[in-house]
């Protein structure tokens, strides 16, 4: 029998957390709750969980605190995002500590469980057989699924969970433009629209961290398509 999957929500508003332990429950997950920051923490210190969703904004210790944390520790547990907040600075923000993805309130519970769904679904990669998923190369990149490690000319790169699942995406199709629709429904399980900035602002952190001045491009966008990579411009 499959172990149910295991939910922290951290929200300081007691009728969010409420409902969504409700709901999450009645989906098969197990859940626990935290109403701030150093709840989450000491919830997650004392119990890992598979997935946490966590409110932005919360007294002490908010949303993007308990990322930094995290991270810092060295916890890749796939974090969800809830924010009030819908500029695109307050997604970097958020992109920056650590989180996975985001999902700006009011929200619809399906898309919230779509997410969900997909975080989990990229928590541990395997080949299609099920074995440990063979060392990934293009140019002087290097992409090692199973370990979920990449370096970049020899010199690791530390990547978010979501960024690795893009970097894992565009590599397994090298030289294939893979266009917006596509990778949205292969990373999120949702296409969020034309109007989203989500796919975009996760390019711009590969771009930062795997292409440092002076170093060849690899990933490419074709404009009103995609992206795709490739060591270098053809022709």
């Amino acid at each position: 029998m499959t172990r149910a999957s295991s939910v922290l929500i951290a929200d300081d508003d007691r009728a969010i957390r409420d409902s969504l332990d409700r709901a999450l429950r009645l989906e098969g997950y197990e859940v626990r709750t935290a109403g701030d920051g150093v709840e989450a923490l000491a919830a997650v210190h004392a119990e890992p969980v598979d997935l946490l969703v966590l409110d932005v904004m919360m007294p002490g210790v908010d949303g993007l605190g308990v990322c930094r944390v995290l991270r810092k520790e060295g916890d890749r547990t796939p974090i969800l995002m809830l924010t009030a907040r819908v500029e695109t600075s307050d997604r970097v923000a958020g992109l920056d500590a650590g989180a996975d993805d985001y999902l700006p309130k009011p929200f619809e519970l399906d898309e919230l469980l779509a997410r969900l769904r997909a975080l989990l679904r990229r928590a541990a990669p395997t080949d299609e057989d099920g074995s440990p998923a063979a060392l990934l190369e293009v140019g002087d990149l290097q992409l090692d699924p199973g370990a979920r490690r990449v370096w970049r000319g020899g010199q690791e790169v530390e990547l978010s969970k979501t960024e690795f699942d893009l970097l894992e995406l565009l590599v397994r199709n090298t030289g294939i433009v893979l266009d917006h629709p596509t990778i949205y429904d292969r990373i999120w399980g949702y296409d969020f629209g034309p109007e989203s900035k989500n796919l975009a602002v996760y390019i711009s952190y590969l771009r930062r961290k795997l292409e440092p001045q002076g170093t060849p491009p690899l990933i490419h966008t074709v404009r009103g398509v995609g992206y795709t990579i490739r060591p270098r411009e053809a022709g």
